[in-house]
């Protein structure tokens, strides 16, 4: 798949589908959205643009097998955070295709990831930026960066689930 013929339509669907398998806590079938060398990351919500995980605060730094562990740790009814499973709705817009090289892609959007449990909501909202590559004929994301416009986790306190 030469990466240069997407269309924006294409990585619009294919974020969409990624928000329904989210709010439907289909967690391995997300994962398998993702490249097995793929990079998660959220950084802390003070931290600077441009600043690296290895050198500044972030809140999920995740390879791909760390996120594999998150995923199966999540979907367990021992993860007492979020067990029941939070109810979650994440809208997706703004989607841009940023560029496109025969062997990769970066696209971005804008988020708002709803999220009730235990009688609370909580939101977050923010900007994902993904890069993309081609696996086997299929689109799948090498690297997704979810960074939050709050100024703090306030009231939230944590991230348990995938923004």
């Amino acid at each position: 798949m030469d990466l240069r013929t997407l269309t924006p339509r294409q990585v619009e669907d294919f974020l969409y589908h990624e928000a329904a398998l989210l709010d439907a806590w289909k967690l391995p079938e997300w994962r398998e959205l993702l490249t097995e060398d793929c990079h998660y990351y959220v950084p802390a919500c003070d931290t600077p643009a441009g600043a690296s995980s290895t050198s500044s605060l972030y809140y999920i730094a995740d390879n791909g097998f760390r996120l594999s562990e998150r995923v199966k740790r999540l979907m367990k009814k021992t993860c007492h955070a979020e067990y029941p499973r939070s109810k979650v709705l994440h809208t997706i817009t703004n989607v841009q295709l940023l560029e496109a090289t025969a062997d990769t892609a970066r696209a971005a959007s804008c988020f708002v990831t709803y999220r009730h449990q235990r009688g609370h909501q909580d939101i977050y909202v923010g900007r994902h930026e993904y890069r993309f590559v081609a696996v086997g004929g299929a689109l799948r994301i090498r690297e997704k960066k979810s960074t939050l416009h709050m100024e703090a986790l306030r009231p939230h306190g944590r991230i348990t689930l995938i923004v």
